[in-house]
């Protein structure tokens, strides 16, 4: 996950644009974590229906790693290009690429999802996806390990993070762009502009769970933990941007 591999030399690479609108950019006109998270996930529905499979296929994110030399800003034309960065046995590694026509700014993604069967459990990647996105990997295999601290500190601050109707997904869980909501708002807060994010699911979050958000904030990096019952669920890295 940490290659952040470029695109293939051969096989399965889809494109498309979008642009950064009002309801995707924060009071800087940055475009936001979640924002882009919603692009994303559309862009890899409009991958999938134009090569002929299911979009609506069940997958949940697994860990998202995010680096941003420069954020895309409100108004900017984005250019996005996707593809199939590994295989596991039962994920895949959705890599992207993100530009903005005539400025600088680029985001590299590497997105690790994990296809679900008819018991809403872990299951054997399709055959139809694994030959149309076979190519492209080029044989390489990925890790669904996670890599987080496994919770928080004593000295981690707490605050609730009440769950809302429309944070959640057509599985009944909260999205995964709902969750980096969690982050920009931690970030907001404490004053960061992320250069680098990277989020981990241990488990799903479901409607009624009490949330508790807790943050750490080094000299380096900032962490934070969405918990329930003191079980983490979610858990985020982030390193500020300089200057």
């Amino acid at each position: 996950m940490d290659d952040l591999v470029p695109p293939p030399r051969s096989g399965r690479c889809f494109r498309g644009t979008r642009r950064v609108r009002l309801a995707d950019a924060d009071p800087r006109q940055r475009l936001r974590l979640d924002a882009l998270a919603r692009l994303l996930q559309d862009l890899g529905n409009d991958d999938m229906a134009d090569a002929g499979l299911d979009p609506s296929s069940p997958w949940v994110a697994r860990r998202t790693v995010v680096e941003a030399p420069r954020w895309p800003r409100l108004g900017e034309r984005l250019v996005l290009e996707t593809w199939c960065g590994g295989f596991g046995p039962r994920w895949a590694e959705r890599r992207t690429s993100v530009t903005a026509e005539g400025s600088d700014a680029s985001v590299e993604v590497a997105a690790l999802w994990v296809h679900l069967g008819l018991d809403d459990r872990p299951a054997p990647l399709p055959d139809d996806f694994v030959s149309t996105y076979g190519e492209a990997t080029e044989g390489r295999t990925v890790s669904a390990r996670l890599r987080h601290r496994a919770g928080p500190g004593p000295e981690a601050a707490a605050r609730p993070w009440p769950l809302r109707s429309s944070d959640l997904d057509v599985l009944d869980h909260v999205n995964n762009a709902a969750t980096w909501q969690a982050v920009e708002d931690e970030l907001w807060r404490q004053g960061v502009v992320p250069a680098r994010a990277e989020l981990e699911y241990r488990d799903a979050l479901d409607p009624g769970d009490d949330v508790v958000l807790q943050s750490e904030a080094g000299e380096r990096e900032v962490r934070l933990w969405l918990t329930v019952a003191d079980e983490v669920r979610a858990s985020a890295t982030v390193v500020p941007a300089l200057g």
